[in-house]
Formats: C-alpha cells, sequence, structure tokens
C-alpha cells in the first residue's frame, strides 16, 4: 500500500509538473523581441558597414589614396611612408569585412533561403563575393572554404589560396545572376540602400562585378571567354545603374571623408602633386573639384612621404586641399562605378580578349566620370563638366590612342577618391607609373596588407602554412593576382 500511495503521488506531480510546462514558450515569448529577423533588414547595415570602413581615411586614404598616391598628408604621415596602423588592418579591414559583410551576407542568405525570397538571396551572395574580394584584394590567401562552412564552429579555418578564392567569388556571383534574374520583388525594399530594391540592377551589379573579378585575374589566366560570355548579360549601361551608397548631409551618414576632414577638422589630408600635375597637364577640367588651392591661390601638391612635416617647404598652408568633389557629405561610397566597367571594357577590348571598340568604352569612362561631377558639390556650387568633355578627350595627350597606359591613367583619374581601389587596380595594371615614396619604411609601394596579430594567437597553425605558401607576411610580398 505505500509503495502504491508513492507511486501515486509521483504521477500526481509528473501530471502538475506537465500541466504547468504547457505552453511555456508560447506565453513566455516576448511578441516585441522576434527571434529571427527578416533577411532583408540585414542589408542596409552591410552596404553601410564595408562602405564606412572602406572610406574612413585611415583605410581607404592612408592605405588607398596615399599609396596610389592621389593623397599626400603635411602631418602624421607614417601609413604613406609605409608603416600602417596594425588596429586599422585588423579591426575595420579584416574583422569588420569578415564579420559584418562576409559573415551577415551569409546569415542574409540563408534567411532568404527559408523565406523562399530568391531576389534577397542573390543580393546577399553578391555582397558576400563582394567582402570576400576585398579581404582576398587585401591579404591574399584567406581562411575561405572552412569558414564559410555550415554549421560548424571551426575557430582555426585553413586558408585558402587566392586563385580558390577567386573561384568561389565567380561562382557566387554566376548563382547571384540566376537568381536575380528571376525578378521579383524584394521584402522590405527600403532597407535596399543601394538601389531601393530594383532587382534588375543588382543584377546588372552582379555581372559587372564578375567582369572586374575576371580582369583582376587576367594576368594568371586566360579569361577572354567568360568576359565574352558576359557580354551576353546585363551589366552597367550608365551610371544610374552603378553599385554606390548615397550618404546623407549630416553625421553619423555623412561621407566617411567628409567627417573626418571637415567635422573633425583634420586637414592633414591633401593633394599629391603626382595627381596634381597630371590634372594640370591635361587641362582637365577635374583639377577644381578634385582639388582646392593654397593660401597662395595656386594649385600645389605634395609627393609622397616624407618623416618632418608639416615644415616649410610642405605644410597646410602651401599645398592644396582636397576639392569640393572629394569633401562633399553627399559624395558616394562605390562599390564599383560605371566609369570603372567602361574602363576595364577598354582594356578587354584593347587586348583583344572581347569582340568590342575600346575608343568607345574609354571615352564612356571619362563621359561617366564628368557627368557624375554635375551635380550640386556643396550647398553653394554646382559643376557641369560635361561642357568640356569634348574639348577635353580632343587633346593629343586624352584622345584615345590603344595604350594601356592611356587607359589605366584615365581609370585612375575616375576612381579618384576610392582609395582601396584605386591603389589594388595600380597594383594590377602598374599605371599610372608610381616612384615609391620618399623617405619611406620599405623602398616600394606595398603590395598587400599584413595579418592580422589576432590570427598568429588564435589561428596560429593556419597562419603559418598560409605564410609557408604565399611568402612572408609582409607588405612587399605580392598577392597571387599581381603580374
Amino acid at each position: 500500500m505505500k509503495l502504491i500511495n508513492k507511486l501515486f503521488i509521483l504521477l500526481l506531480g509528473l501530471m502538475i509538473f506537465s500541466s504547468c510546462d504547457k505552453d511555456f514558450e508560447e506565453i513566455n515569448t516576448n511578441p516585441n523581441e522576434p527571434i529571427a529577423v527578416p533577411s532583408g533588414l540585414l542589408l542596409a547595415d552591410i552596404v553601410r558597414v564595408a562602405q564606412n570602413n572602406l572610406y574612413n581615411t585611415f583605410v581607404g586614404g592612408d592605405m588607398g589614396s596615399c599609396w596610389a598616391q592621389q593623397i599626400a598628408k603635411v602631418q602624421y604621415n607614417d601609413e604613406a611612408r609605409y608603416v600602417p596602423r596594425p588596429s586599422v588592418i585588423q579591426d575595420l579591414v579584416w574583422k569588420g569585412m569578415w564579420e559584418d559583410v562576409v559573415g551577415d551576407s551569409r546569415t542574409m542568405y540563408n534567411l532568404a533561403v527559408d523565406e523562399e525570397d530568391t531576389a534577397m538571396q542573390g543580393v546577399a551572395l553578391v555582397m558576400q563575393a563582394y567582402g570576400l574580394g576585398i579581404l582576398t584584394d587585401a591579404f591574399g590567401m584567406i581562411p575561405y572554404t572552412e569558414a564559410l562552412q555550415s554549421g560548424t564552429s571551426n575557430f582555426s579555418p585553413a586558408y585558402d589560396s587566392q586563385e580558390v578564392v577567386y573561384d568561389g567569388i565567380l561562382s557566387l556571383l554566376d548563382e547571384a545572376n540566376t537568381l536575380l534574374a528571376e525578378g521579383g520583388t524584394m521584402n522590405y525594399p527600403t532597407s535596399d540602400i543601394v538601389y531601393g530594391g530594383n532587382v534588375a540592377n543588382w543584377q546588372k551589379f552582379a555581372n559587372s562585378l564578375k567582369f572586374r573579378s575576371l580582369m583582376r585575374i587576367s594576368a594568371k589566366r586566360d579569361v577572354s571567354g567568360a568576359l565574352t560570355e558576359l557580354l551576353s548579360r546585363p551589366m552597367f549601361t550608365s551610371n544610374a545603374e552603378e553599385a554606390k551608397l548615397v550618404y546623407l548631409s549630416a553625421d553619423p551618414n555623412a561621407n566617411p571623408i567628409f567627417e573626418r576632414i571637415i567635422q573633425g577638422t583634420r586637414n592633414e589630408w591633401k593633394a599629391n602633386e603626382v595627381l596634381v600635375n597630371m590634372l594640370v597637364e591635361n587641362n582637365d577640367p577635374r583639377l577644381p573639384v578634385y582639388v582646392g588651392v593654397n593660401d597662395a591661390g595656386e594649385y600645389r601638391g605634395k609627393p609622397s612621404g616624407l618623416r618632418d612635416v608639416p615644415n616649410d617647404t610642405y605644410s597646410y598652408a602651401n599645398v592644396s586641399p582636397l576639392g569640393a568633389a572629394v569633401l562633399n557629405p553627399n559624395a558616394p561610397g562605390y562599390l564599383m562605378s560605371y566609369a570603372q566597367l567602361s574602363f576595364l571594357m577598354a582594356e578587354a577590348a584593347q587586348r583583344g580578349w572581347i569582340a568590342a571598340d575600346a575608343a568607345t568604352h574609354y571615352n564612356n569612362g571619362i563621359a561617366a566620370s564628368f557627368s557624375t561631377l554635375r551635380t550640386n558639390l556643396d550647398e553653394t556650387e554646382s559643376y557641369d563638366l560635361m561642357g568640356s568633355y569634348d574639348d577635353y578627350i580632343a587633346q593629343s595627350a586624352v584622345a584615345y590612342n590603344g595604350t594601356l597606359k592611356q587607359i589605366g591613367e584615365q581609370a585612375w583619374l575616375a576612381m579618384f577618391p576610392q582609395g582601396f581601389e584605386s591603389w589594388t587596380e595600380w597594383r594590377r595594371t602598374g599605371f599610372p607609373e608610381l616612384s615609391p615614396a620618399l623617405e619611406g619604411e620599405i623602398d616600394q609601394i606595398p603590395s598587400r596588407y599584413t595579418y592580422p596579430g589576432i590570427e598568429q594567437s588564435v589561428n596560429a597553425a593556419s597562419y603559418e602554412a598560409a605564410v609557408a605558401a604565399q611568402g612572408p607576411d609582409l607588405l612587399t610580398t605580392k598577392v597571387w593576382w599581381m603580374p
């Protein structure tokens, strides 16, 4: 009888516990704090982080435009002399691109799969490919296949060769093209701060980015067939379709260059003499919007490097500041411009890789650059450079002459101040022909960023294997795709 009583009490307790636990999760779930975020709501932050980090003056300025010799500095000149800040490389480039761009894009893709939103799946793949491209172009070998495996927590992923990473990028963009070609509408189109939910333009970006990616590896691989196939796909045909984040007028949503130099009153970033000389020599109408005048009313650049600045020769007063087009709070942050695609197509045509008229694409690139600068650059001035276009391209130094040097120099001018991309394309083409910075800590312009210190501690074995395969972890070690 005692045993029966104990069993009865135990059974009664189980019934009471079961009834108390029934619908526990439903009752105790806050409907105002959803546990799953819609995929579309991640997009704005992914784009914003990517562009804010690349246009940060410590990245796109110091380790981009300074190395490409579009910008020079009259103080705090270490980075321009090839002594970058490890914390900037680690936090803004490595961590920022991995976690906030590539990682969040992968999360966005998985959510979009659950939502059966093919448009957002395609967009997520484009942004994932974009982030991976920035990372591998900056460092060379990076963790890739093991780092992106689903359902695993691998804290020491192996590094893949840059060739493998680029194969992955091209595959992602092909898959994105297929998904985006289906059309449809995005959930939460207002979160699309690039195209406002225009799926067709995302498809054009995917294919234009693939064209750029193929050209980037063209020194190591025959890309003519793949480039020709792309001509049958939709790509950019005007500035209205290019991929860019249009910044707003006020902090924290203004262009980071404006926020640092104008709002932060950090005026050490000045015009480089290579940029000023090229603009002056070619009677380039972009001069007054790219570059301001110094205190004497003259356009005067500073050479890259020098330890002891400011000095009497190069000071805040006698070196030209950056111009209205650069310091405009609304200046866009480009993921990829139509002008860049045009010059890449001109190069591909000139090399015989695609059946197209190189001169037409070359002229389209210049026109795209000019027309970009037609809008208000500040609250008081407006420029219409297209009025000078015909005279500019008629000059003997500018009229298309079929040389890669001319295409490369015009692309370099058009990409100012896209610092990281300007430096990256210079590494690929070698144009314009630049000399290393004066009094630099190394005797050549950097070819890559060094890996962040955290990799040497948390992923030491993979880091050491990558260094053994790629070469010393130095600024001077070339990445795979460099000629």
